[in-house]
């Protein structure tokens, strides 16, 4: 199984194995393809068995690796190769984690982190501590009890808290700064349990380790504002989904290998990594590509979770484990309540939070098995602790939501109170801050979404923009508009951002495949939103219809006229539509201007440029750097420091000479003619 392990870490070695066996002449399956079949099969069929019956694929995880694992079917018996990919799905979890924290985030929620959150993880490391302590456990197994127990389930939590509609209530604000502060408690957890061993070499080794730590930190928020970003930007402006996913997988897994190296965990490196990425503007996009790959891999994690739990055990051992998962659980819940309540919130807010948080997360099985490898145990239990404290927290993960469903009546059917402090906002569970609600939602920024963009703030029509184009988004935060830059046929970016609350969809997508998927995905996340779409051929406006377009455009009639059409206020004439789609502020030569030559004399204006773009770089997918207009004719093209020249091709081509420069601020003019520039 050794070898099976290797080749899922490996994609190199599996590449070798399987030509080494090919030499060989064996024909059969790779070793690792059953367990790896197994893996897929087991997830898919909790997944769906936990839709079925209402509960979090996650618990359905736990639940399934228990059943297959070699405590009750045997499914699987060696679980080496579902170790391999749990540690990936560790990696990938606190990946998306680090992209959703930010720290924008952080500082906008920082007094719930780290005061509420620094109370609840203290208090709770000390009181266990002290517990056991009075009980005569030694002080080095008491503290790493008490880490383990103080983490609380960041994925369970935020994924209830999402399903009933309350991550942007004050309780999921107050529970997602408890859970941060967890998840960064981790770092110190970390370096902090090989000295419990006896492997830190004192005071000195503390003290090295924290300069280690602050190391690695110092060099991730250089790195976050000076490296990645021009990298990230560098990549985004191919285009090419393939180049981004293979550049952020990179980059988390050669964070995470080089923390390794330094001698901190692979988890805490993805984390840092997550952090580098969220603080460019390619976040959102960064976590539409990984999550397919986090869920699969996390699947994996709560998977071999489940298969560490020997249910022969859990039978002979009831009493201890009952009572291991009784005292966690009031232990932490008395400790939430009092932190939350120190905060200054109501009874009807720490309450749900207290019952949230009262069990114990995925990360303290990263702990568990550091500590156990260097001769720790829970509780100072040895081996029997350690099938405890597995036994109880599996118990307690998977009665979490019925534990959080206690809230609303033992507070008499109080609803939570939705108001978030100044400073706290609320946002959505990615921090994205686009607007969606009844506004227009572009899902592409080509051509025709960018005249008909422009038309709409004319006649005062809200719109926001999902592009995956780095140009255009940085187009249209110039002009102060609402702008994502993510990829809009991802279900959960569009789930997360509330997109069944917009007025319309406007899917303008200049590839046909695009266009089709992100209508597909689209309609089955809001079944009821208006989709407004264009075709090329009539095949194509078939097959979009049945995908769910309410309205599809074609070439015969123009697209940004019949956007327009569909989304203006009625007293808005077609006349006026076609105005808007047209209009610019007419540009005139200044005297001095018109005195350098018989060109600029004759061609001194005024004149209406054509466009507020280049309509040749958008007709050819290009960008461009600098627009310029021609003082004859009004056409608008792009400079000579563009690919394509249009601006002096049309010079030469239309013998135009005279052209005034579109860009905001500047009233330069030129002649090709004679060569002057005033």
């Amino acid at each position: 199984m050794t070898r099976g392990r290797a080749l899922v870490t490996s994609p190199l070695l599996l590449g070798s194995a399987v030509a080494a066996q090919g030499e060989a002449g064996h024909t059969g399956p790779p070793e690792f393809l059953l367990p790896l079949t197994l893996l897929l099969l087991v997830s898919a069929l909790a997944a769906y068995l936990s839709y079925r019956i209402r509960l979090i694929p996650i618990i359905g995880f736990l639940l399934a690796g228990v059943l297959v694992g070699p405590g009750a079917l045997g499914l699987i018996r060696d679980p080496a190769l579902i170790n391999s990919a749990s540690e990936i799905g560790v990696m990938l979890l606190l990946f998306t984690i680090g992209v959703e924290f930010s720290l924008e985030r952080l500082v906008r929620i920082a007094r719930l982190i780290f005061l509420g959150g620094g109370l609840q993880t203290g208090l709770t490391v000390a009181a266990v501590s002290a517990a056991l302590l009075a009980f005569g456990v030694g002080w080095q197994s008491a503290v790493f009890t008490g880490c383990l127990v103080a983490l609380s389930s960041t994925a369970i939590v935020m994924r209830l808290l999402a399903e009933r509609g309350e991550t942007g209530a004050r309780t999921g604000q107050v529970a997602l700064g408890i859970l941060i502060f967890q998840d960064l408690a981790v770092v110190l957890m970390v370096l902090l349990i090989p000295m419990l061993a006896g492997q830190g070499g004192g005071p000195g080794g503390v003290a090295l380790a924290l300069a280690k730590a602050a190391g690695i930190i110092g060099f991730v928020l250089v790195a976050a504002r000076r490296l990645v970003p021009p990298v990230m930007e560098v990549v985004a402006r191919t285009c090419s989904t393939e180049i981004f996913l293979l550049t952020v997988v990179a980059l988390c897994f050669g964070t995470a290998s080089l923390t390794a190296m330094a001698g901190v965990s692979l988890a805490l490196g993805a984390f840092l990594a997550g952090l580098l990425v969220s603080e460019s503007r390619y976040g959102m996009q960064a976590l539409g590509e990984i999550l397919p790959l986090q869920v699969l891999f996390s699947a994996a994690f709560f998977l071999s979770v489940g298969l560490q739990l020997n249910p022969a055990f859990l039978l002979t051992h009831l009493p201890e484990v009952l009572g291991a998962v009784l005292l966690i659980a009031v232990l932490k819940a008395a400790v939430t309540t009092l932190s939350v309540r120190l905060l200054g919130e109501p009874l009807d807010v720490t309450l749900p939070v207290a019952l949230l948080t009262a069990q114990v997360g995925e990360f303290s099985f990263v702990l568990a098995a550091t500590g156990t490898a260097l001769g720790l145990s829970f509780a100072g239990l040895g081996p029997q602790g350690t099938q405890v404290f597995i036994a109880a927290t599996v118990l307690l993960m998977v009665v979490t939501p019925a534990l959080g469903a206690l809230a609303t009546p033992l507070l008499g059917q109080r609803p939570p109170r939705p108001s978030v402090q100044a400073g706290e906002s609320a946002g959505s569970d990615h921090g994205s801050a686009l607007p969606v609600a009844d506004r227009v939602v572009f899902a592409g920024y080509g051509a025709h979404a960018r005249l008909a963009a422009r038309a709409l703030s004319r006649v005062g029509v809200p719109y926001s923009v999902i592009t995956r184009s780095p140009d255009g988004a940085s187009e249209l935060s110039g002009r102060g508009a609402p702008v994502l830059i993510a990829d809009y046929t991802r279900a959960g970016l569009l789930r997360d951002l509330g997109i069944a609350s917009a007025r319309v969809l406007v899917v303008a997508d200049d590839d046909a495949e695009m266009t089709a998927r992100a209508v597909s995905v689209a309609r089955t996340v809001a079944p009821d939103l208006p989709i407004i779409t264009r075709a090329e051929t009539p095949d194509d406006l078939s097959h979009l219809k049945a995908l769910g377009a309410r309205h599809v455009l074609t070439p015969r009639k123009e697209v940004a006229t019949g956007i327009l059409d569909l989304l203006t206020p009625p007293d808005v004439s077609r006349a006026q539509v076609t105005q808007h789609l047209s209009e610019h502020a007419p540009v005139s030569l200044t005297p001095a201007q018109q005195a350098q030559c018989p060109h600029a004399l004759s061609a001194a204006g005024p004149i209406v440029p054509e466009a507020d773009v280049c309509l040749e770089c958008l007709a050819l997918g290009d960008t461009w750097v600098h627009l310029r207009t021609c003082m004859t004719c009004g056409h608008v093209g792009c400079c000579d420091s563009s690919k394509n020249r249009h601006a002096t091709q049309h010079a030469h081509a239309q013998a135009h000479p005279v052209i005034r420069s579109a860009e905001p601020g500047e009233t330069w003019a030129y002649c090709y003619e004679h060569g002057w520039t005033r």
